[in-house]
């Protein structure tokens, strides 16, 4: 029987916890296993390498995969993948962006804030009053979008228009012909 991503996080509780960081997912493809560890207030780089030198040891004695593979233990980042119930409830009040299975609604791409996350379906924010409804079926992909800071300032070197001085107008020339 083989083994699934689920199962995988499950086995991993117990490895991990000692030192202190949770599964927050088990992904397995091709030749990979990505395993994301977190806790409150985010993991070290210590967190990270003592996780990976225990998930190793644990996956040398019970190989999860045949043949060759890579290990990989990794945190969840400023953009996380929200692919679980309770990886919805964890980001709600974030700015989501979500891709919906074909038939959800009428655009498949629904950005917005996540309002609720409940056992059957989420509830985003798109803009004030504009709020849509999807359950996870319909959820092809997700995750956590982070806003990394005001829009940068048009720079007058690149055609911006530079502080206190008008921007010159330029014509296109008229052709003369004789």
């Amino acid at each position: 029987m083989a083994v699934t991503s689920d199962d995988l996080a499950i086995a991993l509780l117990p490895v991990v916890e000692p030192f202190g960081v949770q599964i927050h997912d088990v992904e397995m493809s091709k030749g990979l296993i990505r395993v994301t560890v977190n806790r409150a207030g985010g993991v070290s780089l210590g967190d990270l390498t003592s996780a990976n030198h225990a998930v190793s040891n644990y996956f040398d004695e019970h190989d999860p995969m045949h043949g060759r593979y890579t290990l990989e233990v990794t945190s969840p980042g400023v953009e996380r993948k929200l692919r679980s119930p309770a990886h919805f409830v964890a980001a709600v009040g974030e700015l989501v962006k979500i891709k919906t299975t074909p038939d959800a609604v009428e655009t498949r791409r629904v950005d917005g804030v996540l309002l609720d996350a409940g056992t059957d379906s989420i509830t985003i924010q798109k803009d004030p009053g504009d709020n849509v409804t999807l359950r996870y079926d319909q959820i092809e992909r997700a995750r956590t979008v982070y806003v990394w800071g005001p829009e940068p300032k048009p720079s007058p070197s690149r055609g911006g228009v530079s502080k206190g001085k008008p921007r010159a107008r330029t014509s296109t020339p008229e052709r003369i012909t004789t």
